[in-house]
């Protein structure tokens, strides 16, 4: 078996890629094909004995796509669209149907010359050449809707064309009834039902586009996350090269401030460097001889030599990307209900208008009454109301969710919410602020505590160190201002020394004050520790002035949210890069039973699956090394603070930084689905109950249908999910 990663042109909605995967699996040779939507590409396993690429490309070409070779991730230049002004367009000419055709019944002004009770002919043909346009606009629907059904596998695209062609169908046969003088059929002409359809529909593929390439933008920054040149040793001389210059076991030198350049081993010097975005962990991680080192992390401190272990595509950034696509590309799509219903619908109502058209031509022996009566069943069970059960009320609750606060990018994720079993949280930046900042100061001077953190950060303002940058930061927080200093040393591994007012000080660990013969506070040390705090001796030259510990704070709202989520019998996880310690004094601060820690994104992954087998799982973070977690959970939700490829790897975006819209989001997501079952049972309701006079099975007893009854059923039951989806609106302003 071979595999292959091929580029795809041509899909616009989650019908096409559906539609492709479905329809290569179908093909002799292809063991298993995996289409992506979000990065426009097709993992595909086949036999070479039986395929090459060229049939495989062949295959793609039939389905109405087309391959644009092997995918390698590349940076794609950003295309100017026109979608917007499209869209703009679509809407002036659906609010200028809609104006022509029933303005007159709510009594706004007729437009002269195509006033339906004076000049019915212009009427007509006026909306018919709207339609039209309007149907051409949205041609991809009609394309999809119509490959998807030669394919057998008929969804909601199917649906729609469905519905707009025997609207369009109906009301071509009602024009050609005006212009031959039978004027009372301006009553029954329905061109805006296919043109409010269509409308609706794009609306929501522009916004699942929009969101699909941010993603897709967000992973190829990704790549670019490490620098574009490294400094190397060639010949005992340093010399600057690209990255890509830069090959398995050359000598790398990396000073302070700078970047990573490719995994490594360290050979010589000793720093700090901050991994944060790849293991979560807040406070940097010292390096030295024999430690590995991870592309784009950031020296702080020190110079360090190491030796390059893996570069180009195995890079550990590298895998992470790869991992965030195949985990997109695997993500089991959740079927909308009026996707399984259509699956049953759309040929049931084919079937029906052709044997009654068939049999009433047998028994009638007049073809106009039997092609009457197969137009009339696909007018009268005519599923434009059902096209618009979803989306209108997904469009409702999304604009609603998202004055709350709630940026919700797909349906399936809000449908799903108020499912979930399961509640994942990241730690770092999630759960907690994600800034070092002083958590307590033990003071054992006669100095006040605001003198203690001015002298320890007006020294640690000229240290790199993100310990030393948490200490200056409280300080401006509260307003203590900074002095110089002098005699300004750092001493990488063990703190930092300079003089103030004259005066020599030292902050830094343990070890910096038994360097200068000073005794430390053990037991107090100790105290600190165990609740997470990093520590920070002030000490002069005979003595320590203060114990400070320093760590990541928790935010303020985040136990009343997990608090809430107990109550609601929802297992709430932590799952973080950090080390065990640190995580359970969080943990048991937040009521969190369950903690797992000391995980790298890819073992994230893997226990976000094994959590998946009790239920639906939501994961709830805001780095870099959340993304594949965030895309291999049923719902991802990121918070606004977080990195650009965290909030465009999960579905849901929480602004504000608010972890309390969690709870609004289940709740919101438990009413939205509600009202679209409502939405759906009203869809049929009118026009299942008129199929049967449409099919003539009451023509015996003086019963048949009028084109007129038919249009009012098919436009009620549109009028009713609308308003019921515009009721969704006050239900959610009081979540």
């Amino acid at each position: 078996m071979k595999k292959v990663l091929l580029k795809i042109d041509g899909m616009t909605c989650s019908a096409c890629s559906n539609g492709l995967e479905k329809y290569l699996n179908k093909q002799d040779g292809i063991e298993s094909a995996s289409v992506n939507l979000v990065m426009n590409n097709a993992n595909i396993q086949y036999d070479e004995k039986k395929l090459d690429l060229d049939k495989i490309e062949n295959f793609i070409k039939k389905a109405g796509f087309e391959s644009l070779g092997i995918d390698n991730f590349q940076k794609e230049e950003k295309k100017k669209s026109n979608q917007k002004y499209y869209l703009i367009l679509l809407t002036v000419l659906a609010a200028i149907t809609l104006y022509i055709s029933m303005g007159h019944m709510i009594g706004l002004p007729s437009i002269p010359l195509i006033d339906p009770s004076i000049y019915p002919v212009n009427y007509a043909i006026i909306l018919l050449v709207l339609s039209l346009i309007v149907c051409f606009m949205g041609r991809d629907i009609l394309k999809n809707g119509y490959k998807n059904l030669i394919h057998k596998t008929p969804n909601m695209d199917t649906l729609v064309g469905l519905g707009v062609l025997s609207s369009i169908l109906y009301s071509i046969y009602g024009t050609y009834m005006i212009i031959n003088g039978h004027h009372e059929y301006t009553h029954t002409l329905y061109y805006e039902s296919a043109v409010i359809i269509l409308f609706f529909i794009k609306i929501g593929k522009y916004v699942e586009n929009r969101n699909k390439d941010k993603t897709k933008e967000a992973i190829q920054e990704l790549m670019m996350i490490t620098p574009k040149h490294a400094t190397v040793l060639k010949d005992g001389k340093e010399k600057q090269v690209t990255i890509d210059e830069i090959n398995k076991g050359d000598i790398v030198i990396c000073k302070p401030g700078e970047k990573i350049a490719v995994d490594g081993v360290v050979i010589e010097g000793i720093t700090h460097i901050d991994e944060s975005f790849i293991t979560g962990e807040s406070n940097p991680v010292k390096k030295e001889k024999g430690k590995n080192v991870m592309a784009g992390s950031i020296n702080y401190e020190g110079t360090i030599k190491y030796e390059a272990q893996k570069i180009g595509k195995n890079s550990t950034v590298s895998e992470i990307v790869k991992l965030v696509v195949d985990a997109t590309s695997t993500k089991a799509p959740i079927e909308k209900i009026a996707d399984k219903i259509s699956g049953y619908f759309v040929p049931a109502i084919m079937i029906i208008a052709l044997v009654s058209g068939i049999i009433w031509f047998m028994i009638e022996k007049d073809f106009s009454f039997a092609i009457n009566t197969f137009i009339s069943v696909l007018v009268v069970a005519c599923p434009c109301s059902l096209g618009l059960a979803t989306p209108l009320a997904i469009v409702v609750a999304s604009g609603e969710a998202s004055r709350k606060g709630i940026l919700i990018k797909n349906s399936e994720s809000l449908e799903n919410a108020h499912k979930v079993k399961t509640i994942v949280f990241d730690k770092t930046g999630t759960l907690t602020k994600g800034k070092l900042s002083v958590a307590k100061v033990n003071n054992y001077s006669k100095l006040p505590e605001d003198e203690i953190i001015k002298i320890a950060s007006s020294i640690e303002a000229k240290s790199e160190h993100p310990i030393a940058k948490g200490v200056v930061m409280y300080a401006k927080e509260k307003n203590i201002s900074l002095e110089n200093v002098t005699d300004f040393k750092n001493i990488v591994g063990y703190g930092v020394s300079a003089k103030y007012e004259g005066k020599n000080y030292f902050v830094g660990n343990e070890k910096l004050l038994r360097e200068n013969n000073i005794l430390p506070k053990s037991d107090d040390e100790k105290e600190l520790q165990d609740d997470g705090n990093s520590i920070l001796y002030l000490a002069d030259d005979a003595e320590v002035l203060a114990l400070i510990g320093v760590k990541d704070v928790i935010k303020e709202n985040a136990k009343e949210v997990i608090d809430k989520l107990n109550k609601k019998n929802i297992n709430v996880v932590m799952l973080t890069g950090d080390n065990l310690r640190t995580a359970k004094v969080i943990a048991k601060s937040l009521n969190i039973n369950k903690v797992i820690a000391n995980v790298l994104p890819k073992a994230k992954a893997l226990e976000i699956e094994k959590l998946k087998n009790d239920g639906l799982v939501m994961m709830c973070g805001d780095g870099i090394n959340d993304s594949i977690s965030l895309v291999k959970a049923d719902i991802g939700v990121s918070v606004e603070s977080g990195t650009d490829i965290a909030m465009d790897s999960s579905d849901v975006v929480l602004m504000k930084d608010d972890l309390t819209k969690i709870n609004s989001l289940i709740e919101i997501s438990q009413k939205t689905v509600r009202n679209i079952k409502q939405n759906l049972f009203w869809a049929f309701f009118y026009n299942m109950c008129m199929l049967p006079v449409a099919v003539g099975l009451l023509t015996p007893f003086g019963i048949t249908i009028n084109p007129m009854m038919a249009a009012l059923a098919m436009t009620i039951s549109s009028v009713t999910v609308t308003l019921n989806s515009l009721r969704l609106k006050r239900i959610i302003k009081n979540v």
